[in-house]
């Protein structure tokens, strides 16, 4: 990472703490960044200052951009199931980056004049958080079944697929349908994401492994976030970003390899785990 470029997140505005997972601000320096988006489970509004907005959607591998030189972004990350109201299912959105004009018409033009007034990124940001507020009041709401899948298939939780629908009254077939509508991917592919995002969880926040099999270090976390052994956590991770462990964290398990703090996003991960 260029020592020019920086990221900070922050928990969202209180009326979206039930879709939002973290906001987030990044500043580019004097030269361009490569960014490594990651799969989340969810999706992904991004605001370049003086741009126009994208919407990133659900991933399933690493989506690799180049931002340009002295550009500042804030964006919103949302939980797997509360996409903001759009025109079409998750599932048509899948590894896409799309502007927001496309899906949401000449809303994005009243919400880039409101962000041109913004004069600082913190202030660009909450004007962010309010148009998304006044979205999700217009809303029909979220499907609660696809969200209690979602708290089902966290990790620290080793249920499978037929059991998670089987304790919400649906068969197979319903669950992966309402999940590839609501969330964009299968309820096995999420599960896969939410694990991985567990383990950068407990290598954020420094954690400590518990020693399950003896085992500490990379290899001990992974079983913690419900790996079979450290092999599988490498072939999910190569799946899902295109890198190691290793080359992904760097020699140090207490921070990603671009020494970004995402404390924010990874806390729901960790208050579900105590």
């Amino acid at each position: 990472m260029e020592a020019t470029e920086s990221y900070v997140e922050r928990l969202p505005v209180p009326g979206l703490a039930g879709v939002v997972r973290t906001v987030w601000i990044q500043r580019i320096g004097a030269t361009p960044h490569v960014h490594r988006h990651l799969p989340t489970g969810g999706v992904e509004i991004q605001f370049p200052l003086g741009g126009r907005p994208r919407l990133l959607g659900p991933l399933t591998g690493p989506a690799i951009e180049v931002i340009p030189a002295h550009t500042t972004l804030v964006g919103v990350r949302f939980h797997p199931g509360t996409a903001p109201p759009l025109p079409a299912v998750l599932d048509d959105l899948v590894d896409q980056h799309l502007s927001l004009a496309d899906l949401w018409g000449h809303t994005v033009d009243r919400l880039v004049e409101a962000m041109a007034q913004a004069t600082t990124p913190e202030r660009a940001l909450l004007y962010l958080q309010a148009h998304l507020l006044n979205e999700f009041r217009a809303a029909d709401g979220l499907d609660p079944l696809v969200g209690a899948a979602v708290q089902a298939l966290m990790p620290w939780r080793p249920l499978t697929i037929d059991t998670v629908a089987t304790q919400l009254a649906l068969s197979a077939s319903q669950l992966r349908r309402r999940c590839l509508q609501a969330v964009g991917t299968t309820p096995k592919v999420l599960q896969r994401t939410l694990r991985f995002q567990g383990f950068l969880a407990l290598a954020q926040a420094g954690a400590t492994p518990s020693g399950h099999r003896g085992l500490d270090g990379t290899a001990g976390l992974a079983i913690d976030a419900g790996y079979a052994d450290q092999a599988h956590l490498s072939r999910e991770c190569l799946r899902l970003t295109g890198l190691t462990p290793t080359q992904l964290l760097g020699t140090n398990l207490d921070r990603c390899g671009c020494e970004h703090d995402h404390a924010g996003s990874y806390a729901p991960f960790l208050a579900r785990r105590r």
